[in-house]
């Protein structure tokens, strides 16, 4: 009897040991998902090495998600009792969750490492939802060879300039002077916010309705691609590379896929800064880190996520791919000050950029529809389907619907 009783006393010992050493080896991984950052698994392996290494009681376990499946599977996540501890999402997105109380409120004091201007993108109701994790500043891919059969003598630098120049393009080359992909998800809302007009002030001013009149004239003049209102990015790189338009705004790590796919065309490439508007200043696309507010390791997913964008690793990812650090003192290094190729060039132009960029987006509850209603109200106006004065009373009213 004693001998049954000491074996029922060890099993369960065992069973207690080994099923709180499970427990404690589960509270302590942390799971972090990335948006298709697969081929640099050398590096994020070795920054995971090191944090583990600085943090032994942590297991990071890295789950490399599909781009396409990202939103999917990050709002399947969310809704569980257990989503990831850190996840590389879009601002948008990031900000949706974000007005559903399923994020973590990322604490102020962090946020000092990061440029000032990125916060609207980064936060909702002056609450911030989100670290910066890297970030590109599109700039201006000039046709020299197109630029000197249209007899510009000087490279625009505004909208106004672009503007100006459009029938001058048509007439001596009869190309187009750039392809505006005014239509694609909040490219046109990015162009009004450099002028300074946003939706919540209204699309009546006279600024206002002198751009959407402008973009009106160069859409029914044939002086843009009529794709202009249908197409991407990528439609309009095509046209760059088959010498259809002078100026193209892209992100620098397009300047290889001209250099790969019309390489006459890339040695007649020059690089100039982004198209501003009124207010002079330049825009910036994101990606975010976000932590859901069910995760299990939340202390832990924000020490990584600062350590993930420090300035070394901040720098060294930059030095892997063609995008900018979201860190102020890696984005100041010497790195991004070299010129002496096209491809440092755009490195070194677009890294400056970031110095004088403009206020994000703000975050509203019902931005996807506000933009939505922005390019509806542009591609009626453009196609001559509403009067200019119109379609932006009705947007006005219309948008006092989603206003919070």
């Amino acid at each position: 009897m004693k001998k049954i009783v000491l074996a029922i006393i060890i099993i369960l010992a065992v069973i207690c040991f080994f099923g709180f050493k499970t427990k404690e080896v589960k509270e302590n991984e942390l799971v972090f998902w990335t948006l298709q950052l697969g081929t640099f698994d050398k590096y994020i392996n070795g920054i995971i090495s090191e944090f583990e290494k600085d943090n032994p009681n942590i297991k990071i376990k890295w789950v490399d998600v599909p781009y396409s499946e990202g939103e999917k599977r990050t709002l399947a996540a969310l809704l569980t009792d257990n989503p990831p501890d850190l996840i590389n999402l879009t601002p948008d997105f990031s900000a949706m969750a974000a007005q559903k109380n399923a994020l973590y409120e990322i604490p102020k004091d962090v946020m000092v490492a990061y440029p000032e201007p990125m916060y609207p993108s980064l936060s909702y109701n002056g609450k911030f939802f989100a670290i910066p994790f890297y970030l590109t500043s599109a700039i201006t891919f000039v046709n020299n060879d197109l630029v000197k059969k249209s007899g510009i003598n000087v490279l625009p630098k505004s909208y106004d300039d672009i503007f100006s120049l459009a029938e001058k393009v048509k007439v001596s080359t009869g190309n187009f002077v750039e392809m505006p992909t005014v239509n694609e998800n909040d490219t046109f809302l990015k162009i009004l916010n450099k002028y300074g007009i946003s939706p919540d002030k209204g699309f009546q001013s006279e600024k206002s309705k002198k751009i959407f009149e402008e973009y009106k004239y160069l859409y029914q003049n044939n002086l843009i691609p009529k794709e202009s209102l249908t197409q991407s990015h990528r439609e309009a790189l095509e046209k760059y590379m088959s010498g259809q338009i002078v100026f193209l705004q892209a992100g620098a790590n397009f300047l290889n896929i001209v250099k790969e796919n019309a390489p006459t065309v890339y040695e007649n490439t020059s690089l100039a800064p982004q198209i501003v508007g009124s207010t002079g200043k330049y825009d910036f696309s994101l990606m975010n880190l976000i932590i859901p507010s069910k995760a299990k390791n939340k202390d832990m997913a924000l020490k990584f996520a600062l350590f993930l964008t420090n300035k070394q690793n901040q720098l060294e990812f930059a030095k892997l791919t063609s995008v900018l650090p979201v860190n102020k003192e890696a984005l100041s290094d010497e790195y991004f000050k070299k010129s002496s190729t096209k491809e440092e060039l755009a490195r070194k132009i677009s890294a400056e950029q970031i110095q004088n960029i403009g206020e994000g987006l703000k975050n509203t509850r019902n931005k996807k529809n506000i933009i939505l209603l922005t390019n509806t109200a542009l591609a009626e106006i453009m196609s001559g389907k509403a009067d200019v004065d119109f379609a932006l009373k009705e947007f006005d009213k219309k948008i006092n619907d989603f206003k919070e």
